[in-house]
């Protein structure tokens, strides 16, 4: 992965269709511990938003590299105090190794790349969340052995997962369906960005029909219905979105032997029931591992780990 040494990564079109598969092939490798690598470098984690996986899983990786983690709270940091972002971002240039960086708005994650020569990583933002759908695309290809020609439907909120599944299934040969209400479809230049990329050889399609999306795909997907900073609209949300929860009714519509996935955290009986989450078709819990793999290979790949 010479391809990716110091690059950064803030969108998933920031990668070839050629280097997400070899990303993808040194994260199963990793995790399969047929090869280990090893970069004595120093990670640090900028969060605004809260985190579970995304914070462990990167600091577990960058620790089973070898690595050091900082968490940069900022809370506890001058960014709390309206410290500029380009100010701090060249701070931490000469302090850091890498960043990852979770926060709200991707124009704060664009500036921080364009002041700080250390590689940038989009841990989320509103706009993507390109980390989660390398975990996603490494579980599909676990599951089928390639994604390519698969379908991949997505149901609830067009938000920053949805516009990453979008580039990411794009770029691997994957059809996409994204199944909103309306006035929730996710981010119309970034569905130009995927169907782009997809170059007519797969869909990606935009519908408010969720039976119609599900009908025979091979992955059910969803994500809450409220996002971070939306929890005063979850209540006015609910009764909108009660038709994309993924159900067993809307499971069976799907391919025979579809899987299903969610990000996390779940609110079970909304977006997703508990008897699929919990059921024989779900991967939610390899998916969530494989954060950490999917991770542990950007990370290396950035550093130039050997």
């Amino acid at each position: 992965m010479v391809a990716l040494n110091g690059r950064d990564l803030l969108s998933l079109a920031d990668l070839s269709s050629t280097e997400l598969q070899e990303l993808l092939q040194l994260a199963s490798q990793l995790k399969s511990q047929k090869l280990k690598l090893h970069c004595h470098k120093v990670l640090g984690l900028l969060f605004s938003k809260a985190s579970t996986r995304t914070r462990v899983s990167f600091t577990v990786a960058m620790y089973q590299l070898g690595g050091q983690v900082i968490d940069l709270n900022p809370n506890v940091t001058q960014v709390s105090r309206g410290e500029p972002v380009q100010d701090t971002a060249r701070v931490l240039d000469r302090y850091l190794d890498v960043l990852a960086i979770r926060t709200f708005a991707q124009q704060e994650l664009e500036t921080f790349a364009d002041y700080a020569k250390i590689p940038v990583i989009n841990a989320l933002t509103d706009a993507e969340h390109p980390c989660q759908v390398l975990a996603d695309l490494m579980t599909i290809q676990e599951c089928f052995g390639s994604a390519k020609g698969l379908t991949l439907t997505y149901v609830g909120d067009g938000n920053n997962v949805a516009n990453s599944l979008m580039l990411g299934c794009a770029l691997a040969g994957m059809n996409v369906r994204i199944a909103t209400p309306v006035g929730y479809e996710p981010d119309s230049a970034i569905v130009e960005q995927a169907r782009a990329i997809a170059n007519h050889q797969t869909e990606v399609l935009l519908t408010h029909d969720p039976e119609i999306a599900a009908k025979g795909a091979s992955v059910l997907y969803t994500d809450v219905w409220a996002s971070m900073g939306q929890e005063a609209e979850a209540d006015d949300r609910f009764p909108i979105f009660q038709p994309y929860q993924i159900s067993e009714q809307l499971l069976s519509l799907a391919d025979p032997e579809a899987i299903v996935l969610h990000c996390l955290p779940a609110h079970r009986g909304e977006e997703i029931t508990e008897a699929v989450i919990e059921g024989s078709q779900s991967r939610v819990w390899d998916q969530a591992e494989n954060r950490m793999h999917a991770q542990k290979a950007l990370l290396a790949s950035i550093l130039g780990a050997e």
